[in-house]
């Protein structure tokens, strides 16, 4: 299958396109730069140069194609209302190019569904209001492009997506902690954050693409909910950091951009996912990683 990958250079599309040739797929992989399209290029990656934010573009590239994932979803959280918007109309210009065709299109979202007192399923919607709306409303278009002709698929990524090389949100968290000297987490620090290691969320698009059903969601979730205190000790042991707990009305003077996520609570489920798919995450967990060898 050829198949059309936006985000193919970054720390997720990499591990994906790898998955993919090695499943036998051809990868067409999206690159805004010289130096992207070289990193392709060197990985055996066919170039399809452009940006998420040239809608045509895109849908050329989905309309040639047999199959789309969609990964790309800029990291500027000072701009992350306007990422979302970028990204609702890059999902909307592929959706509309593949309308009627049956072609896949596996669109990455958020832990979106906010579901408060217990653990979201695949089962909840995303929200479509409020902060979680910048991921949700792209979702919920993408979705609906099932009821157009489109074998349309989500793929909910915790907040932690972690290798060696970027560990998601605890980066973040992390790179607070050395700035401030200390490593810290809100109040009792008991609000969870999913996670997943990058292998296994790659191995989890290619069976989406392959056999996913048509408006599915799919949780990419190996640990159903990692304490932030978990990980804010995780921190500072590797960094001989102090670790303490600060109020939640100083959260965002501490954190930054972060306060608004250091506090979200968002344990969340793949037991469905795992057994529509077969799917089993087999890599180390977030701690583990973080105690061991992912921080430098």
């Amino acid at each position: 299958m050829r198949v059309f990958l936006t985000g193919a250079s970054g720390f997720i599309g990499t591990a994906i396109s790898e998955e993919l040739a090695g499943a036998g797929h051809h990868v067409i992989g999206l690159a805004r730069s010289d130096e992207a399209a070289a990193t392709l290029e060197a990985r055996g990656v066919e170039v399809w140069r452009g940006d998420v934010v040239e809608p045509d573009g895109l849908a050329q590239a989905a309309r040639e194609s047999d199959g789309v994932i969609h990964c790309a979803f800029g990291h500027d959280f000072s701009r992350y209302g306007e990422m979302g918007e970028i990204d609702l109309q890059a999902v909307s210009a592929m959706a509309g190019a593949l309308a009627g065709t049956g072609k896949p299109l596996i669109v990455t979202s958020g832990m979106t569904a906010g579901v408060f007192g217990r653990t979201c399923t695949e089962a909840d919607p995303a929200q479509t209001q409020g902060l979680l709306a910048v991921r949700g409303r792209p979702e919920a278009h993408a979705l609906a492009a099932s009821g157009a002709g489109v074998r349309s698929i989500v793929v909910r990524l915790p907040p932690s997506v972690h290798d060696r090389q970027q560990q998601g949100m605890a980066s973040a968290l992390a790179m607070v902690a050395r700035q401030a000297g200390v490593s810290c987490y809100v109040g009792e620090g008991a609000n969870r954050w999913p996670a997943v290691h990058r292998r296994d969320a790659a191995r989890l698009f290619v069976l989406a693409l392959e056999r996913g059903e048509s408006g599915a969601r799919l949780h990419g979730v190996a640990e159903e909910g990692v304490p932030v205190r978990s990980i804010a000790e995780a921190i500072g042991g590797k960094f001989g950091l102090p670790v303490r707990a600060i109020a939640p009305e100083d959260a965002a003077a501490h954190f930054g951009w972060l306060g608004s996520f250091a506090t979200l609570d968002l344990p969340a489920s793949s037991a469905l996912t795992r057994e529509r798919l077969g799917w089993r995450p087999t890599e180390p967990g977030l701690v583990r990683g973080l105690a061991a060898d992912y921080l430098s």
